[in-house]
């Protein structure tokens, strides 16, 4: 007992400072992890992904395209830039495009879900971390219930996204700016691509082995970088955050969301950074809640830096509905305080049960992310 505790008083003791730089060493391995986990899904793949949208016959079944896809990619800034690139080409229609756009939000969220459940073993952060990650799931699953129908019926997405098309179709862009901390990243996976190059390892084997080392570089970092957290950001610097997150009715954390996911161009970034502070309880999930509304924003400048560069205007057309859509989704559930919550008490209480079942944890994650997604595509006609 004795021994256990000097252990822990000697990890609170560790310099701030040097804790610091460790949080961001731990950020760093969990992108990583989150780039191995992309090259194995696009090694397993085999061009499966881009067939998903190619073969579309139907909005209902784009939307199911769109979750598949973008839970294969990953990444929404992935899946949106390709659905601009084949509306650009002329490949898809923009109706049949707009509710993969929608379906790419949904599906975008697994990566903070499963980020979530790094903590499954330790109930109360696993409680706030899974509620976390799952309030930008039902928020997306609202949009897309409300919107899609309107858009269904109206067109006004398309519409609108068209009249601002043909004011700024004039301007181009020579190539689309990369983030640095993406460059960063794909050091070691190029890395480890190249070691596998040179060793008889290859095709679907190599995707199984980028899985597995994304996988445990994802678990492994946000256990740890929630312990750390906890330990760096306490006191009144956590009651300073919670303050200016929540100031002028969580305006301040839009502008964040926005900011940081414009920075390194991708909402999973962002949000899958959110679920370990509030699984430590740095943040408080109300305050949590408009970052995560504002990377959903902020994700939507890559696919309208890549639809600049296409040559047929119905590219920026469907980038600026991706925009639009989520612009249409804050405005409509954020600005009254009992729809706006209405995400984040769904998230609790699937929370809580999950703590209570495990099961409902995966049944979740699967039936959402994959099995619903799969008998929409190859099921609806």
């Amino acid at each position: 007992m004795v021994e256990s505790s000097s252990r822990a008083a000697a990890r609170r003791d560790l310099p701030t400072p040097l804790r610091a730089l460790l949080v961001v060493a731990l950020l760093y391995a969990f992108l990583v992890g989150v780039g191995l986990l992309e090259s194995g899904i696009s090694a397993l793949g085999e061009g499966f992904e881009q067939g998903l949208l190619t073969n579309v016959a139907n909005p209902i079944s784009g939307l199911f395209a769109g979750i598949l896809f973008t839970v294969l990619v990953q990444s929404s800034s992935v899946s949106t830039s390709t659905i601009v690139g084949l509306v650009g080409a002329g490949t898809l229609s923009v109706p049949l495009a707009v509710p993969m756009i929608m379906g790419a939000n949904i599906g975008t969220t697994v990566t903070n879900t499963l980020a979530s459940l790094g903590n499954i073993r330790r109930s109360d952060e696993f409680r706030r971390g899974f509620a976390g990650a799952t309030m930008h799931d039902f928020f997306n699953l609202l949009a897309v219930a409300i919107l899609l129908p309107l858009e269904l019926a109206t067109g006004f997405l398309a519409e609108f996204a068209e009249e601002i098309t043909e004011r700024l179709r004039g301007t181009e862009v020579s190539e689309v700016g990369t983030s640095p901390i993406r460059t960063a990243v794909k050091l070691p996976i190029e890395f480890v691509e190249g070691f596998l190059d040179g060793n008889p390892v290859g095709g679907r084997l190599a995707g199984i082995i980028f899985l597995a080392l994304g996988l445990g570089l994802i678990f492994l970092a946000l256990g740890l970088i929630t312990r750390n957290m906890r330990e760096l950001v306490a006191g009144r610097i956590e009651q300073a955050m919670n303050r200016l997150v929540g100031r002028g009715g969580g305006a301040m954390g839009i502008v964040v969301g926005i900011a940081v996911t414009v920075s390194v161009q991708s909402s999973t970034i962002t949000t899958s950074i959110l679920v370990p502070l509030v699984a430590a309880g740095i943040l408080t999930l109300p305050n949590a809640y408009p970052i995560t509304l504002g990377a959903n924003v902020g994700t939507t400048i890559t696919a309208l830096l890549a639809s600049l560069a296409v040559l047929r205007p119905e590219g920026l057309t469907i980038a600026l509905v991706h925009t639009l859509f989520n612009l249409s989704a804050l405005v409509l559930l954020y600005p009254v305080r009992k729809v706006r919550m209405l995400p984040v008490r769904m998230a609790e209480g699937l929370a809580d049960l999950a703590v209570k079942r495990r099961s409902v944890v995966f049944g979740y994650v699967l039936g959402l992310f994959l099995i619903v997604p799969l008998l929409g595509v190859f099921l609806i006609p």
